[in-house]
């Protein structure tokens, strides 16, 4: 039996960036956890030690990011992410293109505002996070400020990354992608189909 054409969709520097951006963003989710839960921190104990994981954890995030820039590929699926088109305006409206996929490139128009939220998320807990860890280089009121947006995009990011994951386990091809790096051509043409075009099995 002829086995089923498979199609290249993440190479090795990809996979990479995503899997430890994602473990560095699941220690820092896990070490705030401890830090504001008084039940956690009770069970857990030394706090100094979860507080200096969540800060370096965090401070760390953005390492894998700029050294993925080294890769072409990487390069180039980051300029896919940041193209917005009509066709991404037209998925996000109707729900008929969303199931069809309808002009659906290489990233539908749900993992690119994702990635603009990651992003966008990520800038401010750096800012808001490097106020609060170094108090002497500003006021009062800013290192206030900063612990109440670090506080709640902690918790709206936290969201955001519930909802990315449960929509990544109820596609296994799609994590296999992540995993290995390949796809089958069928899915590929029914869920990234102007993608599947463009690419050779």
């Amino acid at each position: 039996m002829t086995p089923p054409v498979e199609l290249q969709r993440f190479g090795r520097i990809e996979r990479w960036v995503h899997w430890s951006v994602g473990i560095l963003t699941l220690v820092c989710i896990a070490t705030a956890a401890i830090l504001y839960n008084g039940s956690l921190a009770v069970l857990v104990g030394n706090r100094h030690i979860v507080e200096t994981v969540h800060v370096w954890s965090g401070f760390a995030l953005p390492i894998p990011l700029v050294l993925g820039l080294l890769s072409r590929a990487y390069r180039l699926d980051l300029r896919r992410l940041n193209r917005f088109t009509s066709s991404d305006w037209k998925w996000l409206r109707s729900k008929a293109r969303r199931v069809r996929a309808v002009g659906v490139g290489k990233f539908n128009a749900g993992q690119k505002l994702n990635g603009a939220l990651s992003a966008g998320s990520l800038f401010v807990f750096l800012l808001t996070g490097t106020v609060m860890f170094f108090p002497s280089w500003s006021p009062l009121n800013w290192r206030t400020g900063a612990t109440f947006v670090h506080d709640w995009f902690a918790l709206a990011f936290g969201l955001l990354m519930v909802g990315h994951i449960v929509y990544a386990l109820k596609d296994s091809e799609a994590m296999r992608g992540m995993r290995h790096g390949s796809v089958l051509r069928a899915w590929a043409e029914n869920e990234h189909p102007e993608w599947a075009s463009e690419e050779r099995p």
